[in-house]
């Protein structure tokens, strides 16, 4: 029986789903062929949590990936920004903020996300440093404990170009759940976890939000 709390549209290449379902839920319930702007990786708060963080893992810009948000700001009030439709920017000036506001516009009920299609998908592990690596052309790039991760997805020819800039990976054919690192939850700081925005900790601190900002989710 498909699940009621995501709702995928492979012709629109989009996904609706419920703030707190889980990442790997999502990779489990898409289609082959199409994949979301984040890694096969569970990671706390589901993709509620995901989005308030800005993403993880991506080496591009996540908030272009959103395209609508449902939220419950501070007040109680219950925010719709955006759309399901890749066109449409009603709410254009909500959801972008919300991304990676940690929660300071409020808690993500539903969230629309852009998805890419891909023939072939890899990822891949060995011992380096995020810095040591070239420009990268792998959709995502994250280390946890001296291991640098790698994942691409695209034409198989592509896919290993991309991958190649870590020599002697080994191939990881499972998804990975990093939740026991962060049992208090997710936030920034320096830990065992990291990607290129931000190294990651159990219930750290978030991020300092500007007082222009405060005063928006105020308003809400």
């Amino acid at each position: 029986m498909p699940d009621s709390r995501i709702d995928i549209s492979p012709g629109d290449q989009t996904l609706t789903v419920s703030g707190e379902v889980g990442l790997l839920e999502i990779y489990a319930a898409l289609p082959a062929g199409l994949y979301p702007p984040f890694p096969p990786v569970e990671l706390p708060g589901g993709v509620g949590g995901l989005v308030s963080r800005g993403g993880f893992g991506q080496t591009f810009f996540f908030g272009a990936e959103v395209l609508g948000v449902t939220f419950r700001a501070p007040s109680g009030r219950v925010v719709r920004a955006g759309g399901r439709t890749v066109k449409n920017v009603q709410g254009y000036d909500l959801t972008r903020p919300f991304v990676g506001s940690f929660g300071a516009l409020g808690e993500a009920l539903e969230i629309t996300l852009r998805l890419r299609p891909g023939l072939s998908a890899r990822h891949v592990s060995a011992p380096g440093s995020l810095a040591d690596l070239p420009d990268l052309a792998a959709r995502f790039a994250w280390k946890v404990d001296g291991q640098v991760h790698l994942m691409h997805f695209g034409h198989g020819r592509q896919v290993d170009r991309a991958l190649d800039v870590l020599p002697d990976a080994v191939e990881i054919t499972e998804p990975v759940d990093l939740t026991s690192e962060f049992p208090g939850g997710m936030g920034v700081g320096a830990g065992r976890v990291k990607d290129r925005r931000f190294g990651w900790v159990d219930g750290g601190a978030t991020p300092p939000v500007p007082e222009l900002f405060a005063r928006v989710a105020a308003s809400l």
